[in-house]
């Protein structure tokens, strides 16, 4: 590996990345919306060299560099949140402004840094002609925001696509990261009897149920406890929607729903965690109530209507697997420095990839995670080149792990 060319190359596209950064941030797209922002990528991308592009039924785009006989995949999800109250924003969210070497806009750092290093990263491996192990592919995945891991469940189970390896581009500061915790969405329904409000005794309000249910979760979540070697922390479960209803203002409500955040740390499932909602409500003297995990149903943006359960499966891999240490000799071999090794806080594609289909990942990508949904958000067009050079480097170091 040429360490020296290949930083010299993400130095040379440097300006390259951050413009293609603000183009892809001034085409909008939130899940199920894509399909303007995947077609210019497709145009970017075909400009960078890569080849045998294509457009899945769930409307990701997939390109390649090389023919090797192993299939690494490099993942970016372009699809964003929206951007909430436009006020707090000091710029238009969309404007992908290059200013005091930033990227502004939704999107900046979650995740489209990533798909613009990837882009160059193309680019710089099919200028130095890589012919090595691994067919090198890029895919830039829809409707990860709404429901992350679905886009992947999709690629396995229905295209058949199955590479060896992967790398999340989700945003790391540029480091490595080898896992997160994993979560899922609960629903709790409950029921009361409701009656004229002016005498209140006559029925079993929802209300006061939910009252009492909201309470036993947070004392559910400070009995949750971190997995073994500590690494992912502990897992945490959050009321996130609380609806009360009945027939009228006037009457005590029969119906309530609390919605909730579960996250999974190494060890726990979508049975545990459920079980011990159930648990949790029974001892606070919640009675009548349902506990069940949603689905997600929305048709893609081509049409292709496809779901799955709200649950994430935890990931982690060992500090010492190939794909780590690959990674950790890339980074010291252009940087001259030990990476950080780290986790996400948050959830990524991961958990269909390495939590389902138990294929090995490692994530590294530019930006800050903290900036994901916020306003103003920034990505570094320092961290754009970082990661422009790890992702051309990472190929080749697999191979000197052979």
């Amino acid at each position: 590996m040429d360490s020296k060319k290949i930083l010299e190359k993400a130095r040379e596209y440097r300006d390259y990345t951050a413009q293609n950064l603000s183009k892809i941030i001034q085409v909008p797209a939130f899940s199920t919306t894509e399909k303007e922002r995947i077609y210019l990528l497709k145009q970017l991308s075909e400009e960078a060299g890569m080849e045998d592009l294509w457009i899945d039924g769930l409307g990701s785009l997939l390109g390649r560099v090389g023919k090797g006989s192993k299939k690494i995949v490099f993942d970016a999800h372009i699809d964003t949140v929206g951007v909430g109250d436009e006020t707090q924003w000091k710029l238009p969210p969309f404007s992908g402004l290059i200013k005091d070497g930033l990227v502004h806009g939704r999107g900046a750092s979650d995740q489209l840094g990533g798909a613009a290093s990837m882009i160059t990263a193309a680019r710089i491996l099919k200028e130095l002609g890589y012919s090595g192990d691994y067919e090198v592919w890029f895919s830039f995945t829809a409707i990860e925001e709404d429901c992350d891991g679905m886009c992947w469940k999709y690629l396995i189970e229905e295209e058949k696509f199955v590479p060896d390896l992967a790398v999340s581009t989700e945003p790391t500061s540029c480091r490595l990261y080898r896992g997160h915790r994993g979560r899922m969405e609960i629903q709790i329904d409950i029921k009361g009897i409701s009656c004229h409000g002016s005498a209140p005794e006559r029925g079993d309000s929802a209300a006061y149920k939910a009252a009492r249910a909201a309470l036993a979760i947070e004392k559910l979540n400070e009995r949750l406890q971190p997995d073994d070697d500590k690494f992912l922390g502990k897992g945490t479960i959050v009321v996130s929607q609380i609806d009360v209803h009945g027939p009228s203002q006037c009457a005590v409500p029969d119906q309530a729903m609390l919605y909730c955040d579960r996250r999974l740390t190494w060890g726990e499932t979508d049975e545990i965690a459920i079980k011990q909602v159930e648990d949790a409500l029974r001892e606070a003297g919640v009675n009548n109530f349902t506990v069940h995990m949603p689905e997600y149903r929305k048709p893609a943006w081509t049409g292709t209507e496809y779901h799955q359960e709200l649950y994430f499966p935890t990931w982690k891999i060992p500090a010492d697997h190939m794909l780590v240490q690959s990674g950790a000799d890339a980074y010291k071999s252009l940087f001259g420095k030990e990476p950080v090794v780290d986790k996400w806080t948050f959830s990524t594609n991961g958990v269909a990839i390495c939590g389902r289909h138990k294929i090995p990942v490692i994530g590294f990508g530019p930006g800050d995670e903290a900036q994901a949904h916020a306003p103003n958000e920034t990505t570094r067009i320092d961290d754009l080149e970082i990661a422009a050079a790890f992702y051309a480097a990472l190929p080749y170091m697999l191979e000197a792990h052979k």
